[in-house]
């Protein structure tokens, strides 16, 4: 049976202070819900499981399309380890997981062990989770977090460029963002390039074909204030995006805004 697509708000006050070892476990026991915010400082990641004959193609794609999918890790085939978090179980220790099956959800389960394969590839793509610590340091407002809510995503007009059998349109995060603090959103956002890097576009949403902030395509709309400004980010579940549009027999991915907490630090993907 497949869950709506909100998902439960974490409700922990201490979840920032979490280390990413013990958020893992807490998911891996049965919490759900939005990962921002969680283990602060940590990098987070998408993930994207598919069969290893479409690992190449899923490959292409990332790296012809760098802002939306940049690769963090790739594993082997039937693996579910990942040297970005120790002892990790990629099978287990996301919040919340979606199966596909050509190119239809079938399933968002908290556990996909029985879904697993031998000849599953995963990729773990970088998150703008991430650098929401670096805009808080430079007060940067997240309206999101502020709101208790999954940050809002859309799917654009913009394509993505094709890669084999893989083809989809970019999807993207919004922040609302006062314009006094836009400058800083960008220039610290730029600075983080693994996890999506600087805006792909910032001010009217139709300049991307988006109708209605309001009604976001994944996550929850957030209440803006009068003067801020809709501020987009590439994102990394672009990927999901290709499995709709690509319908590949198989694939594992991550429910939007429940992402994998790695033992990275923000600052080892900081470029300057």
């Amino acid at each position: 049976m497949v869950t709506d697509d909100r998902p439960v708000t974490l409700v922990d006050e201490h979840a920032h202070a979490w280390s990413p070892k013990t958020a893992r476990i807490r998911f891996r026991d049965g919490l759900t819900g939005p990962t921002a915010g969680v283990a602060a400082g940590h990098t987070q990641a998408n993930l994207i499981t598919v069969p290893a004959d479409w690992a190449y193609d899923m490959l292409l794609f990332c790296q012809r399309n760098p802002k939306p999918c940049p690769v963090l890790d790739v594993t082997d085939a039937g693996d579910w380890t990942t040297v970005l978090a120790e002892g990790a179980d990629l099978r287990t220790d996301l919040p919340r997981y979606r199966v596909w099956r050509d190119g239809e959800l079938v399933d968002e389960p908290t556990d996909v062990r029985a879904y697993w394969r031998d000849d599953l590839v995963s990729f773990l793509i970088g998150c703008s989770f991430t650098f929401e610590s670096a805009l808080a340091r430079a007060g940067v407002p997240i309206r999101h977090l502020e709101q208790g809510r999954n940050v809002p995503m859309y799917v654009t007009d913009r394509q993505c460029r094709p890669a084999g059998r893989l083809r989809g349109p970019m999807v993207v995060s919004m922040r609302p963002v006062p314009p006094r603090h836009l400058a800083a959103a960008i220039d610290e956002s730029a600075l983080l390039p693994a996890v999506h890097g600087s805006p792909v576009h910032c001010g009217d949403p139709s300049g991307l074909g988006i109708d209605d902030l309001g009604r976001p395509d994944f996550g929850d709309p957030v209440d803006a204030a009068p003067d801020d400004i809709p501020v987009f980010w590439a994102c990394g579940v672009t990927p999901q995006a290709a499995v709709m549009a690509s319908r590949p027999p198989f694939a594992i991915t991550h429910a939007p805004g429940q992402m994998f907490l790695t033992d990275a630090r923000d600052e080892q993907y900081r470029v300057a």
